[in-house]
């Protein structure tokens, strides 16, 4: 085991390392294991990374777990990283919260307030100038326009999601700006490809649908700076539908109507992969299928950039224990000639 060297953040830990470590927790959940007996699921983070730890009934931490830790709350732990069967995990071996005195040792609480690696207000131009500039003068810009312009403000602080991609402040911004951007380059690529396709490839509409594809979340997702949870519309109806009908109602304000706006609102509902994504239809034509890929594709790079950048083994291979549920090869860091 590696000795203690002072104050240390979860990404700079091997496994078998210990240290002590300024904590925030982001998540507590009750659950049994499948003998019935309780346990906490823990998600503490820092401004490097997260960590989930479970807190076993004879664990000496459950009992004060239950009673006194609160979402939100700010520890001192001193423990060492492991793998689990279930991925990076904890063992602690002391922990109380922090206190004043600790700021002495370099705690500050507005690291753990974690967004964008792009100023939230620089991402939302550049996706108003997407559609202002890039859309032609039409009721689907005027639409698209009219959402952006009316949920600035939430917009500039909603994660991408709860706990799958982009899980921080500004996260739908700069998920939303890449997924459009790639559905630009897609929509041009095949445009002039395929200039026979009949009905024409409707560019604006391939980036209206990439602009608006996620703006369900809006209404799924109930956030703070510490903890996004699923409001009880998102839980029962998901963003999807939620995103299609807050179409539906700014087209009655912009006057967006007809087969265009039946189109949108399939690519809304059909741009996550179908069943347990919350798909109720498959892609059904050239636009709606751009968007799926753009979305797919963006969310799956930003998960495996994460896990590159926090699995901390050894080896040319990741644990396959992450949310793609299959190692990944990172390689032997020699560069060949």
């Amino acid at each position: 085991m590696v000795p203690l060297q002072g104050i240390r953040t979860l990404s700079e830990l091997s496994f078998g390392d210990e240290g002590d470590l300024f904590l925030l927790l982001s998540a507590k959940e009750s659950a049994t294991t499948r003998a019935g007996q309780p346990l906490w699921l823990l998600t503490f983070r820092d401004e490097t990374r997260e960590i989930e730890v479970a807190i076993w009934a004879d664990s000496p931490w459950f009992e004060t777990c239950q009673r006194d830790w609160k979402i939100g709350d700010f520890f001192k732990v001193r423990a060492s990283l492991r793998d689990s069967r279930w991925g990076p995990t904890l063992d602690i071996r002391k922990i109380r919260p922090v206190r004043e005195s600790d700021r002495e040792a370099g705690f500050d609480p507005a690291k753990y307030l974690s967004a964008s690696p792009v100023a939230q207000d620089q991402l939302y131009d550049e996706l108003r100038k997407l559609a202002s500039e890039r859309m032609e003068p039409s009721a689907l810009r005027n639409l698209t326009e009219h959402i952006l312009e009316q949920e600035r403000d939430t917009l500039l602080t909603l994660p991408g999601s709860r706990s799958y991609h982009h899980v921080y402040p500004g996260g739908w911004l700069e998920h939303t700006r890449s997924v459009a951007e790639i559905c630009l380059f897609l929509a041009d690529q095949y445009h002039r490809q395929y200039p026979d396709l009949q009905p024409p490839l409707d560019r604006d509409l391939v980036l209206a649908g990439g602009i608006l594809h996620d703006i369900g979340k809006l209404r799924e997702l109930d956030c703070s700076p510490v903890q996004t949870a699923y409001s009880a519309d998102g839980a029962l109806l998901g963003h999807a539908i939620l995103g299609r009908d807050m179409v539906r109602e700014a087209a009655q304000a912009t006057g967006l109507s007809g087969e265009r706006l039946l189109r949108l609102e399939h690519i809304i509902v059909s741009h996550q992969e179908a069943g347990e994504n919350g798909a109720s239809k498959p892609p059904m034509f050239p636009e709606a299928l751009i968007v799926h890929y753009a979305d797919a594709i963006d969310t799956k790079f930003a998960i495996m950039r994460r896990i590159l950048v926090e699995d901390r083994g050894d080896g040319p291979l990741t644990s396959d224990r992450n949310l793609l549920r299959h190692a990944l090869f990172r390689g032997s860091g020699q560069v060949a000639d």
